[in-house]
């Protein structure tokens, strides 16, 4: 009997300490990466339109508060607040009638956390293209809704001669 009583207790043990070791990654809920990709295009589509539109309160929707955007040729911008005076700033000195198309390329996601990876291309009032490159944002979902916590962008094209 002692020795069923011993044999029970290390059953109980070692299931005890294997569910305690499982991965983190075992306990999060599946993300819907379709829906989440069309859910992250309208943000693109949207952002988008607000830069046409010269919008920079619509442009900022798209950050969160403490968001970090890494651009070319400048020093990062920390806060949605410093990411909307540069928006602002950008979009009252364009006068090209230029207009920025986003593309998801790729997507990755677990719990509430999801990286994209995309592609932008800006055309000119004709549609042609005048330049392009590729992106990366780090989502995080506060309060039942993704914002972008993190970004950056590079350019395709090769360097202008100095």
């Amino acid at each position: 009997m002692r020795s069923k009583f011993q044999l029970a207790v290390l059953f109980g043990i070692s299931a005890l300490l294997f569910s305690a070791c499982s991965s983190p990654a075992d306990k999060t809920t599946s993300v819907d990466l379709d829906k989440l990709k069309t859910e992250i295009q309208g943000m693109e589509d949207a952002y988008a339109a607000a830069e046409k539109a010269k919008d920079a309160d619509r442009v900022v929707a798209y950050y969160s508060d403490d968001a970090v955007s890494y651009n070319r040729n400048a020093e990062p911008l920390s806060g949605k607040e410093a990411i909307k005076k540069r928006a602002a700033d950008r979009l009252a000195k364009d006068t090209t009638g230029n207009y920025n198309v986003y593309k998801v390329v790729d997507l990755f996601a677990e719990g509430n956390m999801a990286v994209e990876i995309g592609s932008w291309s800006v055309l000119n009032p004709s549609g042609a293209e005048v330049d392009k490159g590729h992106y990366m944002s780090y989502f995080q979902k506060r309060d039942g809704k993704y914002v972008c916590v993190r970004d950056m962008n590079v350019t395709s094209n090769p360097p202008k001669p100095m």
